[in-house]
This record gives structure tokens, C-alpha cells and sequence, in this order.
């Protein structure tokens, strides 16, 4: 349907009026039934606020139940105390860095803290922001390669030549739009067999003058699976050997940048490699805080073109900034800042080895079963993909997530794209807060649909795509 139109009508005025239920009032219930407010225009007049409360809180218990949203690789739980941090900070504008300098000295340690965590040569000089998320933080490294490539080629191309950037077709949907927002072309190496992301053979052949650089994922959202930073470069310095070309790396870590530097020490990723110039990740997912904070890091001051920095006199103070928004409440911040102090390194490590291990022991329970065939097992990022098995004909993937909604569960299905789209999986994410016991219900659950499901004729999903429930 097309984004933020309203229907054509609404009900009635006394049918519209029910909605209130007559304890709504906060003091005369016949009163308070007088009249319903309309939904899709400003009303006249004020409501009390329990009854606006209680109107708004009632429509949203129809909204799924978010710990038991196995398709969001967003946080879902937090501490009580950083609910608080967070409610005590909403009201402060964190692009007000005069007016709210400690919030600012929050932003700037964490920022130091991911770039000891992510080997960066110089962590006093490596230079990064927070933002509202992953997207946005790639949309700022996206920039910051298109202008060190323009730069580079000044002398070659107008202002307005449109360069490539090679990336594996499982990017996220955000690399897409930036090359559409920022008129670059995007080259997209597509799966090819039991190749799920991208190899460092096919990005280095797609690479040129007029590539930008290579985005390598660090967990793929598709699969749970890294791909292969320390191949990609060396395939790109191998390149430059031959050609000259010089290719630099950012490596989109949304979700994996806060799972690898605990869980996986020895796998070369991060700035330890020369050629990777930046990397972005997530707060909101494995960073463990409640939707609205991302980060993006440069190695040093040469990634990041000084003309991209705004240098803004704003309330009475000097305020450089980088970011496509400007006002938004310092709470995300914050809160990052309370899990880096409250966890440390040890305390990441064991959240996150935690839900690796329910990931592993779920996909062996899941393969256990018979009916299905796994892609991945959680062993990297605590997401594992499955697909039925070869044998399965009376039911599909589609089936299990609609059978699976019925009992509250939202486990997205959906289809992989080019050149595999014969290939239709279902995707488990695994987050703190999702337990074994939790994992157990699942699976007592999924055991009770089976046999109606293997009961049935055929499969009952009709249009694939109309099915799918993965749109992130």
C-alpha cells in the first residue's frame, strides 16, 4: 500500500464512540463516554490523559510480542537502569554539544572504546560518530569513499562522474539506497551455489579506476555468515600489484563488529588490515541498546575528507558534525556508553557467547527434527538459517512462519535472492534476552505444528513474495 495514506473512511460518530470504555473517564464515566476522539485528523478538544493513555496503550497489544521477534537482530531487552538513564536523557538534544557537553564526552569515549576494540593503529586519532544506525552510519562511510575517490581522480573525471562500489547481492538494503541517493553504481556479486555472500575472487574482478571500494559484511543478514575480510583485502592488494588500483575496504559490521573482537579473537578483521578505512556497527543489536544508535569509525583523519566535516556555530559554541540528522535525543548514547561500563569486555563475552550457544543448540534441536536442512548453525554471528528438506513436499518454509505466528513466535521466511532464488529459508536470530528456556518453547511448539503440517497435501503458500516476512 503506498506509504502514510489513510483510508478512505472512518466509522461512524456513534460507532466511533465505543472506543471509550466509560472507566476511562477520570472522574464521571458517563461523562467520560461523551465522545471518542476522531483517528485520522486532529480532534477539536483535549482528552484527559489516562484516556489518551489508554487508548493508544490498547491499539498496541495488537503489535507482536518483540522478545518473542525472532527476525529482528534489534535489541528487545535492556536493564532497568539503563530504562532510566534513558528516560532522564530524552529530553536533552545531543547535537547541542555546548548546551549538553557531558553527553558529548559520552559520545566521544565511546567512540575511543570501539576503536581500541576494532585495532585501529592510532585509537587517539582515529576519528567516528555515533548515529541513528547502521543505514546511516553507511550512508556517511559510503560518502567518505566517494569523495576520497573523487579527490584521487580529480584530474581525470568531472564532479559529476559516477563511479561503482562491489558489495555481495546480500547487502543490506541501506548500500543500495546510498548508491541511488549518491549516484554510484552498484555492482553486485550475486550467490552462486552454496555461496551465500560474497569471495574475494569475484570482488576483486568487478573492481577498477572507478570503484569507490569494496563493502565486506560482517555477518550477513541473510545467513548469520561472515565473509571474508583478510581474503577480500589480500585479493584487492594483489590487484593493486597487478594494476595499481587501489581499492579500500569498509566493512559493514552492523551486527558483527560487536560479536567477532569477543567470540572470535584470531579472525583478522578490523583495522588490524590496512586496507579497511572504515567500519560501521550497530548499538541497537549486538551492541545490546534499544533501538536508534549506530557508529561509524574512520582508521585516521586521512579516510575521512576534512570538506565532509561541518564546522556549525550553534547555541554559542564551535560544533563540528557529520551525520545526515540533526536533532535527536542523547538517550541511545547514553545507554551505550552504560552497557561499555557496565558489561567490559568480559561481560560482552559472556552475553554473547551466551546466545551463540542457544543459536548452536536450537539449529541441532531444529535439524534433529528430520524435516528440516540447515545453512548455517550460529557458530558466527547467533543467527542460523534452515530450509526443508530435500523429502519435505507437504509443506514449505512459508507454512512453519504463519503456523509459527499462530503461537506468538515471528520467525521470518523468505526467499534468497540472485542467483538463488529457488532457495526459500527461515532465519532464527538469537539476542540477549532470548533464553534456553525460551529456545525450548520454541521448539516444543514447533513440534506440535509438524504433524498437522506433514498431514497436509501440498504446500499452501501461493505468491512467495507476497509471503515473505524478511524486510530488513
Amino acid at each position: 500500500m503506498p506509504l502514510h495514506q489513510g483510508p478512505a473512511a472512518s466509522p461512524p460518530e456513534p460507532e466511533r464512540r465505543l472506543a471509550l470504555n466509560p472507566f476511562f473517564g477520570e472522574a464521571n464515566p458517563v461523562g467520560g463516554m461523551a465522545q471518542a476522539p476522531p483517528r485520522h485528523r486532529m480532534p477539536d478538544g483535549p482528552l484527559p490523559p489516562m484516556s489518551a493513555y489508554q487508548l493508544v496503550h490498547d491499539e498496541l497489544m495488537l503489535d507482536g510480542n518483540a522478545r518473542l521477534n525472532l527476525a529482528t537482530f534489534v535489541t528487545t531487552w535492556m536493564e532497568p537502569q539503563a530504562g532510566v538513564l534513558m528516560a532522564e536523557c530524552r529530553d536533552k538534544n545531543m547535537i547541542d554539544k555546548d548546551e549538553y557537553p557531558r553527553t558529548a564526552e559520552l559520545e566521544r569515549r565511546c567512540v575511543a572504546m570501539l576503536a581500541h576494540l576494532w585495532n585501529a593503529p592510532d585509537p587517539a586519532t582515529a576519528v567516528g560518530c555515533s548515529t541513528t544506525g547502521s543505514s546511516e552510519a553507511c550512508m556517511l562511510a559510503g560518502i567518505a569513499l566517494k569523495r576520497r575517490w573523487a579527490r584521487r581522480n580529480a584530474d581525470r573525471y568531472p564532479g559529476s562522474a559516477r563511479p561503482n562500489l562491489v558489495m555481495g547481492v546480500n547487502v543490506q538494503v541501506c548500500w543500495e539506497k546510498f548508491c541511488n541517493f549518491w549516484e554510484v553504481e552498484p555492482r553486485l556479486v550475486p550467490m552462486e551455489g552454496d555461496r551465500y555472500h560474497l569471495d574475494a575472487a569475484s570482488a576483486a574482478a568487478l573492481c577498477d579506476e572507478n570503484t569507490i571500494g569494496v563493502v565486506a559484511v560482517l555477518g550477513s543478514t541473510f545467513d548469520g555468515s561472515y565473509e571474508p575480510v583478510a581474503e577480500i583485502c589480500a585479493a584487492l592488494d594483489e590487484l593493486e600489484r597487478r594494476t595499481g588500483v587501489d581499492v579500500p575496504v569498509h566493512v559493514d559490521g552492523a551486527s558483527g563488529a560487536m560479536i567477532a573482537p569477543f567470540l572470535d579473537e584470531e579472525l583478522v578483521w578490523d583495522f588490524r588490515l590496512p586496507r579497511v578505512s572504515s567500519i560501521n556497527t550497530s548499538g541497537h543489536k549486538y551492541g545490546l541498546v534499544y533501538p536508534g544508535v549506530g557508529w561509524a569509525l574512520w582508521r585516521s583523519p586521512a579516510e575521512l575528507p576534512e570538506e565532509l566535516v561541518f564546522r556549525v556555530n550553534y547555541l554559542g559554541g564551535d560544533m563540528p558534525t557529520f551525520a545526515l540528522n540533526f536533532s535527536r535525543p542523547g538517550a541511545q548514547v547514553v545507554a551505550q556508553y552504560y552497557n561499555f561500563l557496565r558489561l567490559g569486555r568480559e561481560g560482552y563475552r559472556a552475553v554473547q557467547q551466551t546466545s551463540r550457544d542457544i543459536a548452536r543448540g536450537l539449529a541441532e534441536r531444529i535439524e534433529a527434527m528430520g524435516d528440516f536442512r540447515l545453512l548455517t548453525r550460529g557458530d558466527q554471528l547467533p543467527v542460523f538459517a534452515f530450509t526443508t528438506a530435500p523429502d519435505v513436499t507437504a509443506f514449505d518454509v512459508f507454512d512453519v512462519s504463519r503456523r509459527l505466528r499462530e503461537r506468538g513466535w515471528l520467525v521470518p521466511a523468505y526467499t534468497f535472492p540472485a542467483h538463488r532464488e529457488d532457495l526459500s529459508v527461515l532465519r532464527i536470530v538469537c539476542r540477549n534476552g532470548f533464553s534456553a528456556d525460551l529456545a525450548g518453547l520454541l521448539i516444543e511448539d514447533l513440534g506440535r505444528i509438524l504433524p498437522e503440517l506433514r498431514a497436509q497435501d501440498r504446500p499452501f503458500t501461493h505468491d512467495k513474495a507476497a509471503a515473505t516476512s524478511f524486510h530488513h
